[in-house]
Parts: C-alpha cells; sequence; structure tokens
C-alpha cells in the first residue's frame, strides 16, 4: 500500500463496514473478588477469555519471586542472550524446562511467536517444503515464509492429507509443523498419526503445545503425554510461558543439538533482548507450584466439563472441544459482537473472535476456564450465554 493516508482511511472504514475492526479494551486493574475478575470501564467483570488455565498470573510467589529478582538485577537484562543478557535465572529455567519436557535441552524465547519463526527458519530453506495444519497459528506460518520454502497447507487435523500431500515430493519435505491444541478451536492435533508420517518420510514433527503444556497429560507435561509420545516421535517442541505458567516468554525444548542449532543461527534469538531476569524467576516459581499442585490442572478440567454440560443443555453452539479451549460457534461477526455486549452488560468478560483470526463465516466467542473460576461463575456464565444465544439467533433470523 502506497504511502497515503487516504487510502489507510478507507481500509479502516472497510474493516469496520465489516464488523471487523479490533480495538482494544484497557484493564484498569484486577476485580476485588479474585478468582479471574478484572476491572475495565470502571466495571468489575469475570474473565472468561484469559489463557491463565491454572490460575498462577495472580499467584502471590511467582509475584514475590519476580519482585525479588527485579530487586536485585533491575528491570531489563540490557542485551541479547549472546551478549551479555544471559543471566543465572535464564540458565536455571532453561534447565528445569528441559527437565520437566524430558528433553536434554531448552532455549529460552521472548515470545512464542518468535520461537516458532526461530524453528521454522531454522529448520527449512528455500529448496524445501513445509507442511503445516490448515488451522495452525499465524507464527508458524509466518515461520515457514521467512524460511522461504515453500508452504503446504494440510486439512484440518488431517494426518491422512498430510501423508497425501507428502507423497507429492517426500524428499522435499523437512518439515511437518502443528499446533498441539488448536488456540481458536481447542481440538488436538492428531499427534500419533502425524509422528508416524514424519518419521517415515525423515521429516521434523514441530509440536507448539502453547495450549497443552501445564493443562494436559497426566503430570502436566502437555499434549505429547496425553498421548503417550517422546521425544523420538515429536523431536520439536515449543511452549510458552504466558499461558498456564502465567508469566511471559517461550521456549524450544529437544535434543542438545537442535537447540545448539538455535542459538547459532535462529534469527529470532540472536538478534532480540533477553527476557528480564525477574520473569524467568517468576516463572521458575510458577513452574514449582503447577508440579505441586496437579489440583489446578483437575479444577480446570472439572470446571470445563461442568460448562460444557451445563451450555449443551441451554442450546449454546460449542465446538467438539475437551480442552479448557470452548468456543461459541455463532457464524457472523454481528451476531458474535452482539453476543459479547449482552455478556458484558452482565458482569462478563468473553471477547469476540472474527475472520481473519478464524475462517469467514466461523466467528465465535472463545470462553476459555480456568482453576480460579468458582463453580457459580461458570454456571452465571453458562445462563448468560444461553440467553445471548438465543436473542443472537433471533436477531439474525430477523
Amino acid at each position: 500500500m502506497k504511502r497515503n493516508s487516504a487510502a489507510l482511511e478507507a481500509a479502516l472504514a472497510q474493516l469496520a463496514a465489516g464488523q471487523l475492526r479490533r480495538s482494544r479494551t484497557t484493564i484498569e486493574g484486577p476485580g476485588a473478588h479474585g478468582g479471574r475478575s478484572l476491572i475495565a470501564g470502571g466495571r468489575e467483570l469475570i474473565d472468561f477469555s484469559s489463557n491463565d488455565y491454572l490460575g498462577l498470573a495472580r499467584h502471590p510467589l511467582p509475584a514475590a519471586a519476580q519482585g525479588e529478582c527485579a530487586a536485585r538485577y533491575g528491570a531489563g537484562s540490557g542485551a541479547s542472550h549472546l551478549v551479555s543478557g544471559h543471566g543465572s535465572e535464564h540458565a536455571r529455567l532453561e534447565e528445569e524446562l528441559a527437565a520437566f519436557t524430558q528433553r536434554e535441552r531448552a532455549l529460552l524465547f521472548s515470545t512464542g511467536y518468535m520461537a516458532n519463526l526461530a524453528v521454522l527458519a531454522s529448520l527449512a530453506d528455500r529448496n524445501e517444503r513445509v507442511l503445516l495444519d490448515r488451522l495452525c497459528h499465524a507464527s508458524l506460518i509466518d515461520g515457514a515464509r521467512l524460511a522461504g520454502a515453500t508452504l503446504k497447507r494440510y486439512g484440518h487435523a488431517d494426518a491422512a492429507s498430510a501423508e497425501r500431500l507428502l507423497a507429492q515430493d517426500p524428499e522435499a519435505t523437512s518439515v511437518i509443523a502443528t499446533d498441539g491444541v488448536f488456540s481458536m478451536d481447542g481440538d488436538l492435533a492428531p499427534l500419533p498419526a502425524l509422528a508416524a508420517v514424519a518419521q517415515a518420510a525423515r521429516a521434523w514433527l514441530v509440536v507448539d503445545d502453547a495450549h497443552g503444556l501445564g493443562v494436559l497429560g497426566a503430570s502436566g507435561r502437555g499434549v505429547l503425554e496425553h498421548f503417550g509420545l517422546d521425544s523420538e516421535a515429536a523431536p520439536v517442541l515449543i511452549g510458552t510461558l504466558g499461558k498456564a505458567f502465567g508469566s511471559f516468554g517461550a521456549f524450544v525444548a529437544g535434543d542438545a543439538a537442535l537447540i545448539e542449532l538455535l542459538v547459532q543461527k535462529a534469527r529470532p534469538y540472536i538478534y532480540t533482548t533477553a527476557l528480564p531476569q525477574g520473569v524467568a524467576a517468576a516463572t521458575r516459581a510458577a513452574l514449582r507450584v503447577a508440579q505441586a499442585e496437579g489440583w489446578r490442572r483437575e479444577r480446570v478440567h472439572a470446571l470445563t466439563a461442568r460448562f460444557r454440560a451445563g451450555a449443551l443443555t441451554a442450546g449454546v453452539p460449542l465446538a467438539a472441544s475437551t480442552t479448557p479451549i470452548q468456543p461459541v460457534m455463532l457464524g457472523s461477526a454481528a451476531a458474535v459482537l452482539s453476543a459479547q455486549r449482552q455478556l458484558q452488560a452482565a458482569g462478563l468478560w468473553v471477547v469476540a473472535i472474527r475472520p481473519p483470526t478464524v475462517p469467514a463465516g466461523s466467528a465465535r466467542l472463545r470462553v476459555t476456564l480456568s482453576a480460579a473460576h468458582s463453580e457459580a461463575q461458570v454456571d452465571a456464565l453458562i445462563d448468560a450465554l444461553g440467553e445471548a444465544c438465543t436473542r443472537a439467533a433471533a436477531e439474525s433470523a430477523a
């Protein structure tokens, strides 16, 4: 787009006309009633849109660890990891993440987006192909583009589709990548079948388990533990720290050679400032809490089951997800924005998700459950959703 303010205004107007223009809401602070409440627009709302699945973002132990570390080391790291920004808290956290994921090494990144860019751009090149699930996260798509590789998309959660694409040019395919838990749908990738496809072709299987780590598996090790898969089946594991672990940042875990290659080659790692050490200290504390308090996983799954049972009885159109991500499928941008406003009036914060984040015609409310929610809060959401969906359907039919 050429430099032209009128053209920019026209583009913004077009988004607004389609009810696709996004806006930010300033969160003014936590609510007074605990759980997942927040203050926005001067009102207390129960937050059902956060990825804080285990309720650790406001836990006192990570907060105290962050403050104590910041008092000692300062607010920022000051440089990249390869200059002078790699501190003792970073080193300890990497060791603990490697142990938690049962891998040889782990490498910290400032965001999950950067971790995905780094992995795809380091493992594929311009003469190779990358196969991605059609609904994978945008950062995996951008990572393949950064690599300059030929990008092919297989059918969502369809290992047979991936295998058919692979058969067209098996020698050129270097990477098959997928979300572990799909962030907008809440369903799981068919990892056992994908692992078999990747192993047969000697391609890397890259699993971005941002929404599974800490939540799924008998000990919270994520979707790979859920399926009983080891590092041989899925050699590249990507995780984020700002979801179940309640802090910020991301990591890649794998064998020593993989991590060393990323240290040497990954531009998003080499050319960015390291996380503040206080953030690493907070994450270490959160990881300890998550492992010690398995009841948090049990609770979020129990609340998810309670929500699904009640919502389906109330006629709420849910997607087929058993994870704490529970999409309410309303279809149009107009319907989902109307439902968001109704829920907000009822004291509930549930954000509308519209294209291009999701495919056209599949706008939805993305409900997320947390161990910090109460049963009463979940029941209030079910009641309000039932009313909002009924009204949205009536408005669409009018």
